[in-house]
């Protein structure tokens, strides 16, 4: 297959990916060793990233002690930023270029988004980091991996978390949970599964876009192929 002619990755990754061995913040080896990972996928595919910001700061805890949502999520929104800058930095240490584009603009810190300038990223070989969410507070960065996989016209949207899939209830609080295989976004919806928030997977049923939910630890360890074909490690929601 041509190069040109490589599939299209929206990954979401949690940003507790950045913390390592550490309770809080970034550490450069998990930096690094992420940006290794990440430098092997684009061998084989176009590949765009959606940082959350659950390492550095979570809107959730001071919004329950009285911090307006909107500000809380604008916080969290810049903490995202802070960690695209980071892993660009470390993409372009091993000498994989990379871009970090900003839904909230700052632009004497990083490029503010736009979709020709995503894709003509992804075209010229470049990893796109996407940062600052939607750019709106009320949105998570699952909405915003949705929304930018419907954008650059993603073939997959690839969700990370801490177990093999989703789950019809939290698998690490009842070891009797049932795991699905595969989903249809309507199955995931009316089901009210809480893995990815609704609005997030009705853009990509809108946009046909399949959902892959698996295990963090796998990132690296086997190939996106492997994940996408074996229903034992991981959850697909598509038609």
């Amino acid at each position: 297959m041509s190069k040109d002619k490589r599939k299209k990755l929206l990954l979401k990754l949690s940003g507790e990916v950045l913390l390592g061995s550490q309770p809080f913040g970034i550490d450069a080896d998990a930096c690094k060793r992420l940006a290794c990972v990440l430098k092997e996928i684009q061998t084989q595919y176009k590949l765009a990233i959606v940082l959350g910001s659950g390492n550095l700061f979570r809107g959730l805890s001071l919004n329950q002690l009285g911090m307006a949502r909107t500000s809380a999520d604008h916080i969290g929104m810049l903490a995202t930023m802070m960690n695209g800058i980071a892993l660009q930095q470390a993409l372009d240490g091993i000498g994989c270029q990379a871009k970090v584009l900003s839904a909230l603009d700052c632009p004497r810190v990083v490029e503010s988004y736009s979709w020709r300038k995503a894709t003509e990223y992804l075209e010229n070989d470049q990893i796109v980091l996407f940062s600052g969410g939607t750019g709106n507070p009320y949105f998570t960065t699952d909405t915003a991996a949705a929304l930018r996989a419907s954008e650059i016209n993603a073939d997959f949207l690839l969700k990370a978390t801490k177990v093999d899939g989703i789950y019809d209830k939290d698998p690490l609080k009842f070891p009797q949970a049932t795991r699905f295989s595969q989903l249809s976004y309507d199955q995931f919806l009316a089901n009210n599964l809480q893995v990815m928030d609704a609005t997030a997977v009705s853009l990509c049923k809108n946009s046909r876009i399949p959902i892959l939910v698996f295990n963090m630890a796998h990132l690296g360890q086997l190939s996106i192929e492997q994940l996408i074909d074996n229903k034992n490690l991981a959850t697909i929601i598509k038609d």
